[in-house]
C-alpha cells in the first residue's frame, strides 16, 4: 500500500519515526514534507498530503502535527477527504471501519512513538465494512458536493 506522510516541525520527529517503522511493515511512503524542524505552517503539509490521497496517488495518509488538530482540518478541506485524529487505536479503526477514513492524524506533543504505532496498526489494519455505514458515509459526501 502507497501511503502519504506530512508534517509540521512539531510533527517531524514523530512522522520520521512512523515512516520508518511503516516502511519497515513493507508500506511504499512518499513523504510530502516538512524535512526540517524549522518553523513552518501545517496547513500546507496538510493539503500536500490530502492532495496525494484525493487523486489516487496513495491510498491513505498520515499527517503529524502538535495535536494533529489543525493539520487534519487543512487536509479534509479537500474534497473526498476523510481525515480523523485520533489519540488511541480504536478510534482509528473505527474510522475506517464505519466512516472510510483516508488520513490518520494525531499529535506528536499529545502521544508518543509507541501508542502512534498501535493506531498506525489499527487504521491500516481495518476495512470499510460498508453496508449501513454507507448511506451515512454518502451523506458526508452530499455535504461536500453542496
Amino acid at each position: 500500500m502507497k501511503i502519504a506522510m506530512g508534517s509540521d516541525h512539531a510533527g517531524l520527529e514523530l512522522k520520521n519515526y512512523i515512516k520508518e517503522y511503516l516502511e519497515k511493515k513493507g508500506f511504499e511512503i512518499t513523504d510530502c514534507g516538512t524535512y526540517t524542524s524549522s518553523s513552518c505552517n501545517y496547513p500546507e503539509f496538510g493539503e500536500k498530503v490530502a492532495k496525494c490521497v484525493a487523486s489516487g496517488e496513495a491510498e491513505k495518509g498520515v499527517l503529524v502535527c502538535g495535536t494533529g488538530v489543525g493539520i487534519s482540518i487543512a487536509a479534509n478541506k479537500v474534497k473526498g477527504i476523510r481525515a480523523v485524529v485520533c489519540s488511541e487505536p480504536y478510534s482509528a479503526e473505527m474510522a475506517v471501519r464505519h466512516n472510510n477514513a483516508n488520513i490518520v492524524s494525531f499529535g506528536a506533543r499529545v502521544i508518543g512513538p509507541a501508542t502512534a504505532e498501535t493506531i498506525v496498526d489499527a487504521f491500516f489494519g481495518a476495512s470499510y465494512e460498508g453496508e449501513r455505514h454507507e448511506k451515512r458515509v454518502q451523506m458526508i459526501i452530499d455535504i461536500e458536493n453542496e
